[in-house]
This record gives structure tokens, sequence and C-alpha cells, in this order.
């Protein structure tokens, strides 16, 4: 990862909600048109990243640009993926007077008009082997990109896969790629998902918030694993999604952590230590294989192929089941108005659910202050959360349940939020109905 510190949450993401306080578009229901991804082997992941040390230790001890441990990583994902049945192609550009190589892949089949990309970047700092940042997220793309093989994937969406050269330069790689596509092919991209350290040894969960139905499918996959997440607050501009959404490309993407300390608040819902870095090695020789922590490396490989399996899906009427949500952030003012935020329910018929569960995620300094409403599309208010002067806990994450049978089903939901006291602030991270 291109060298930046991550901010802190309360005050970065609260700058970015308010931001987007205006009113989003109603978000759609998560397409489910194949079967569910299969499980990545956490051994498979570390054997390449093996392959990613064995690589550096063989050429000087790193793997950075213009260096033949760089090429040398290139040569061993390709003649993976070649192997695998995969049409790859080398392309070629210059940078501080060496030659700089982006590796990229396609698999077979699928709507070539909608292109669903995945990417991380290959190079390491001049100074270590670079396991973590960011051999971590080029091997759980590598190993997802094998088990689209294994599976003999038949996605709606065609399947592209990158390995970049010269991120920690300056994004050189993918702005290359970029800045060299023809405006016809941009615009076959469907969304663009970017993988740069995900098995940080103190690790956070932390998912990239720029595209509304991607940064879903990610907290969907991790609110399965009951794991809360954050938002990514590098993704403005300092890893390689930011040339894909500098041209309206949608993207979206994961990251476990660098050099910034883990807070006490981190640790307790996350486990590891507070008052350390999230990666006390980053960008430095002894970001080895020694590095990683193998259970964020596994559960984000795991997402990784989630993500592929759930974007690269057509859209089919949505069965029982179907989650309707929307992540875009909506800034809740202080002791104001009610603000709202939009799912739009379609492709249902009569009624809604008896138990219609309601999945809220409000990030806020004193929950006590919030009142929650659910307001169906005729406008009718179920009271969701009361607010209380003894409910002095940080933010509303929950689940409740709803009896809104006497409701049409189709049209547009709002979840109501209103702060009734002065001093704490916060803001609509993400909410959602489940039919």
């Amino acid at each position: 990862m291109k060298l930046a510190r991550l901010r802190s949450l309360p005050v970065a993401a609260l700058a970015v909600a308010a931001l987007l306080a205006t009113a989003a578009p109603a978000a759609q229901a998560t397409p489910e048109a194949v079967a569910a991804a299969p499980d990545i082997p956490l051994a498979n992941v570390k054997a390449h990243l093996t392959q990613f040390q064995s690589i550096a230790t063989a050429n000087g001890g790193n793997r950075a640009h213009g260096r033949t441990g760089y090429k040398a990583s290139v040569d061993y994902v390709k003649a993976k993926l070649d192997a695998a049945g995969y049409t790859t192609a080398l392309q070629q550009f210059t940078y501080g007077g060496a030659t700089g190589y982006n590796l990229i892949a396609d698999w077979p089949g699928g709507d070539p008009n909608q292109v669903l990309m995945a990417g991380s970047h290959l190079d390491s700092v001049t100074s270590g082997a670079g396991i973590n940042d960011n051999g971590s997220g080029s091997a759980a793309v590598l190993e997802t990109a094998l088990a689209v093989s294994r599976a003999q994937l038949a996605p709606d969406k065609h399947l592209r896969f990158a390995w970049w050269g010269a991120e920690e330069l300056g994004l050189v790689g993918s702005k290359y790629y970029v800045n060299n596509l023809a405006t016809t092919e941009r615009s076959k991209l469907a969304g663009y998902l970017n993988f740069d350290m995900i098995g940080s040894p103190n690790p956070g969960y932390f998912v990239y918030d720029d595209d509304p139905v991607i940064e879903q499918t990610f907290k969907d996959y991790y609110a399965g694993l009951s794991i809360p997440t954050e938002i990514e607050t590098e993704g403005d501009g300092r890893s390689d999604h930011a040339p894909f959404k500098n041209v309206g490309v949608p993207v979206g993407g994961l990251f476990s952590g660098a050099d910034y300390t883990k807070t006490s608040a981190q640790a307790q819902k996350w486990g590891g230590t507070a008052g350390q870095a999230f990666d006390r090695c980053y960008h430095a020789s002894c970001d080895t294989t020694a590095n990683i922590n193998d259970t964020a490396l596994d559960r984000n490989s795991d997402a990784v192929a989630h993500a592929i399996w759930t974007l690269s899906a057509g859209t089919v009427t949505p069965p029982a089941g179907t989650v309707f949500s929307n992540a875009a952030n909506v800034s809740v003012p202080d002791n104001g108005a009610a603000v709202t935020s939009s799912v739009a329910v379609t492709g249902r018929t009569g009624n809604a659910p008896s138990a219609l569960k309601v999945g809220v995620d409000i990030k806020h300094t004193y929950r006590g202050d919030l009142v929650v409403d659910l307001l169906a599309p005729d406008g009718t208010a179920y009271r969701l959360k009361n607010s209380s002067s003894s409910d002095s806990a940080d933010n509303v994450i929950a689940t409740y349940t709803v009896n809104a049978s006497a409701e049409t089903a189709n049209g547009t939901w709002k979840l109501q939020v209103r702060d009734v006291a002065a001093q704490d602030t916060g803001y609509i991270d993400s909410w959602q109905l489940t039919f």
C-alpha cells in the first residue's frame, strides 16, 4: 500500500458522512444467480505467500518495481493462471527508467459488455519482501481466480483479474492501465474490487465505502460471521482502485490496516492489541511470512471469493430471504430534524412478512440520543428504538423484527433517524430489510 496513514473513524468517517448527507438512490437487492462461493483454502493462499518470500529472498530481499524479484513474482502468477485456462497478457510500462509490468487475466465467457475486475498490487517496497503489503492481496486474488477455474464458473458477467506494478511509487501500473483503456472499454467495467493488505498481524476489518452495492456485498459476508466492520478511510485515492474511481467505475474492496494504531474500542470488537499498529512491519524488512495473521487472511480471502461470485451474477427475481439494502452514508444532524435512507423493494408479491427483519448500522457517539423508525411505503411508522438518557453506549448496530404484514411489500421503505439531544453526532452507515 502506498505510504499513508489511516485516519481515525470518529473524525474521518463523520466528515465523509457530512459530504454524503444528501439522499442517495434506493439500493437494489443483492443478485443471486449462481451458487455460493467456495471456501478458499488458507493453505493455498499461504503457499503463494511462501513463493513470494522465496522469490524476494533470492532476488535481493524485495519484489520492487524494476527489480528481478518483481518480474519473478509476475512470472509465477502468470504460470499459475495460464495452467488454469486463463487468457493472460503482460502490459509493459516504463517508470523511473525501469520496465514495469501489469498482469491481466481474463476468464472465458460472461457478458463482454459487463466486466467485473478484481486486482491487487504485486510490487513491494525496496526494503522488504512485502508479504502483507501486498503479497496478501495478490495471493488471495490469485487463489480466488484459481477457484473460479476449479469450479468452472460460468458467471453472467465477464471476469477479469489484475496484478499491478509500481503501486508503491504512486499507483503507476493501475494508472497506466486505466489511461490506456479505450473509452468504450472503460464503459464495459461493471466494477473494480481492490485488495491491498488483508492479512495484517494486528488486524482490523475495513470495507471501502465508495460504491453502496459493493460495500454491502462485503458487509453481508462479515455480518454472517458476526464481525463488525468499519469504513476504510484510505478509500480516498491511496491504492489501485483510485484510477478506476476517477473515470466513473464503481469500486470497492477490503483492508486490514497499516501503520496506524489500533484503538481500545477496535481491539475490543476485533481482538488483537490496542495501542499497537495494525502492521508494525509496514514498509519494513520484517514484512515477511511471519507478518501475517492467519485468521484475517482466511476470512478476507473467503470474502474476496464471496464478492466475485455474488457480483458476477445476473439479477433475478428476488427469492424469499432476499436482502434489500442501502450502504450510502447519511449524516444525522445533532439535535436536529429527522433524516431518512431509502430502500426500493421490488419483485415481491402481496404483503410484507409478519416477521420483517430490519438490520440497522448507525454510527453515533451517544446512542441514547437517537429515535429510529421504519417507514413503510404508505408512510406508516414502526418504532424500532426510543431515545433514552441512560443508554450511553456508542452506535446502534442491531436487527429488529417488525410485523409489517399489513403493508404492501413492493415500494420505497425508509429508515428514519432523529437525534433529539445536543452534543453527540453520527450517521447512518447502512441498513437492510430481509424479506
